[in-house]
Parts: structure tokens; sequence; C-alpha cells
């Protein structure tokens, strides 16, 4: 029998799980005349559009950190561009110049490109599950001396923040579009949370799309 601490603790740990990071991929592309790379000798620039300079360095390490773990070669944008290179757009050929003097194989572009904010209520502690099944039903005083903490505890409203992002690959050479994704992320727990998750899921959906061939399968 579950008592209400037991209960309390459950809603306790649904309510830690909402508010974690959760970021997933919603739709994807990939250019059909792309065959899987393991990797190898492959580079890529990898290139957080926002003009959060917190948010582009630490996206960016994380991204690149993911892409080493899958033997890809990553530079940083912020290690090859001044931190407002981005707030003129420069002239297309000087700014193909500086990213083909770096000798990637690809950009890698992150951008947000919408979000949303949706206010929910969210009911107090109370729960019903009427006598035999807990036995404080069983008599009125016994009844409101046990759940009067629980009955009086007010609702409450709490924001969902939804974040919408796109990531390109682009060929170096062509500027031709590779592969691209698109995802949302609810409820950023932080800066560093998100950073964390984001490579991942971005890595594991393009070893599904087939652009990557995954570790097992390299170690095989």
């Amino acid at each position: 029998m579950k008592t209400p601490a037991t209960y309390i603790a459950w809603a306790l740990g649904l309510l830690i799980a909402a508010c974690g990071t959760s970021t997933r991929i919603t739709g994807s592309w990939k250019d059909p005349n792309i065959k899987a790379s393991t990797g190898h000798s492959k580079s890529v620039l990898i290139a957080a559009l926002t003009r959060n300079i917190e948010v582009r360095s630490k996206l960016e390490t994380s991204i690149a950190e993911k892409a080493s773990e899958l033997l890809i070669n990553a530079v940083k944008s912020s290690d090859v561009f001044t931190p407002d290179f981005f707030h003129d757009i420069p002239p297309r050929e000087e700014l193909l110049s500086r990213i083909r003097d770096t000798g990637v194989d690809a950009i890698l572009t992150v951008s947000l490109i919408d979000k949303e904010s949706n206010t929910r209520y969210v009911r107090g502690s109370a729960r019903y599950a009427p006598f035999p099944a807990y036995p404080w039903y069983g008599g009125f005083y016994t009844y409101l001396n046990y759940w009067h903490p629980y009955m009086y505890d007010p609702g409450y409203y709490v924001t969902d923040k939804t974040y919408f992002l796109e990531t390109n690959l682009y060929s170096a050479e062509t500027e031709q579009l590779i592969w691209s994704a698109q995802s949302e992320t609810v409820n950023p727990a932080s800066i560093d949370a998100f950073a964390r998750e984001y490579p991942k899921v971005l890595m594991q959906q393009m070893v599904k799309d087939g652009l990557l061939v995954s570790e097992a399968s390299r170690s095989n």
C-alpha cells in the first residue's frame, strides 16, 4: 500500500523529471547522394549562430567533443572568428576564405528558429482513493486529521518553455546543404545541461540517417 509520503516522493520525481532538459529531433533530411562517413580524414567547422557568447562557446565546445568521439576533427567558430564577427555578415568571399583556410570539409550551423512559452495549472497534492483502499477514509476525524495538510495544499502555475532549433550541415567546398535537422528542447534546466544533451541527440540522428557510422559499427 502506498502511503502519502510515497505519493509525495512519486510526485516530486515527476516534477524533477519535468524540469530536466528534454531534447528530441522532430525532423531531418539528408542529401541522398551522400554516403555514411566513418569520420576518418573528415573535419567540420562548428558555428552556433547566436550573439550570446556563453551559449556559443559552450555549445560549440560540447559538439566538438562529441564529434571527436566519432573521429571527426572539429574546429569551433569561436576559435576562428572574433565574438562580433557574425554581427555584421562579412562579404561572401571573405567569409568562405576564412573558413576554407581552416581546412575543414564541412560547416555545421546551429540556430534558434523559434521559442514558445505556455503556462499551465498544476493541481495540489490531494489524491482521490476511497475507503477501503486507505484506512484514513474510515472515519471523518481520521480523514480530516490525516489529509488536512494535503487537502489544503494549493495548486500553482508553471510556464513551460520550448526552444526550436535547426542544425544544418554544408559542404565547405560547394556550400551545398548535405543534411538538416530540426529539434525542440523543453524546459532546459541550464545552458550546461542543454549543451551536454544536444550533441548526443544530434549525433544519434546523424547515425540514424546514415550520415555517420556508429562507434559500434566501426569496431566490427
